[in-house]
């Protein structure tokens, strides 16, 4: 199948794109076009004015904030993937990255468009929503989002029609910082079965567990990570994990759970690993 007749516009900068988004009713932006480009050779999407972004270069900046990774909503997987060794305090980055789908894919995606499309299944918005990234929009009001209030459910965010993701802010990890990242696949490079991140730092007080895939957003665990961040592995057992989800997550079916329990026990066994 082959994608519904639509209108094409390239913009030259950020103003010209946000414009277009607001003159023309169902129009769409694309970026990698990972994920869009089936949407719409399936005509599960059909805009009427595609607005492509992908070479606007105010959308490709990846910049050390001295607190924080600035990173372009343009920037690809494969550029962060590329970066390990590069991004001090954000080593998770580089690792999320190298671990999407495959390079050819990786390629071609992007962060911004990983955040705006809110696939459950993602590993951007919860290995963000674990390291406290905010999301920078612009629109006729410029506003900055936590990526754990910017996702909404299932292919739902708060950005509006007339908005668009224009960077994103990722605090880093101190040097007593530890991260764990782990989703369970079927096969490689497929969407994840069930996934789970994890950030301790000591030195910042930031103790975050996530859980992604098996609901339309992650699911924040925060009284686990606070345990913990107090209690170390006696709190991260595989019984204690399975309780923590019991108490956090309703819903959850024999297999959801077990799913569930394996994936954040291996987060937090990469997160205290000596």
């Amino acid at each position: 199948m082959k994608a519904a007749r639509f209108d094409y516009l390239r913009p030259g900068d950020v103003g010209e794109a946000l414009a277009a988004l607001a003159n023309a009713e169902g129009a769409k932006i694309l970026a990698g076009g990972q994920s869009l480009g089936p949407m719409l050779n399936l005509r599960l999407a059909r805009p009427a004015l595609l607005v492509d972004i992908s070479r606007l270069k105010a959308l490709q900046q990846l910049e050390d904030a001295g607190r924080t990774w600035h990173i372009g909503a343009g920037v690809t997987h494969a550029r962060l993937e590329d970066a390990r060794g590069r991004l001090s305090g954000g080593e998770m980055l580089s690792e999320v990255a190298a671990a999407i789908a495959y390079r050819s894919v990786r390629n071609r995606g992007t962060i911004g468009g990983s955040l705006a499309h809110a696939d459950p299944a993602a590993d951007w918005p919860l290995a963000l929503a674990a390291l406290g990234a905010s999301v920078n929009v612009r629109g006729p009001t410029p506003r900055k989002i936590l990526v754990a209030h910017f996702i909404q459910g299932a292919f739902t965010t708060t950005l509006a029609a007339d908005e668009i993701i224009e960077s994103i802010d990722v605090p880093k990890l101190s040097r007593a910082g530890r991260y764990g990242f782990y989703k369970f696949c079927r096969k490689t490079g497929e969407f994840a079965e069930a996934s789970a991140a994890a950030v301790l730092d000591p030195e910042t007080g930031v103790a975050s567990i996530f859980l992604g895939a098996l609901r339309g957003i992650p699911q924040p665990l925060t009284s686990l990570a606070q345990q913990v961040a107090r209690e170390g592995k006696i709190a991260a057992s595989t019984e204690a994990v399975s309780q923590a989800l019991a108490q956090s997550v309703s819903g959850l079916d024999a297999v959801e759970h077990s799913m569930a329990t394996a994936v954040v026990t291996r987060a937090l066994m990469q997160v205290l690993a000596p």
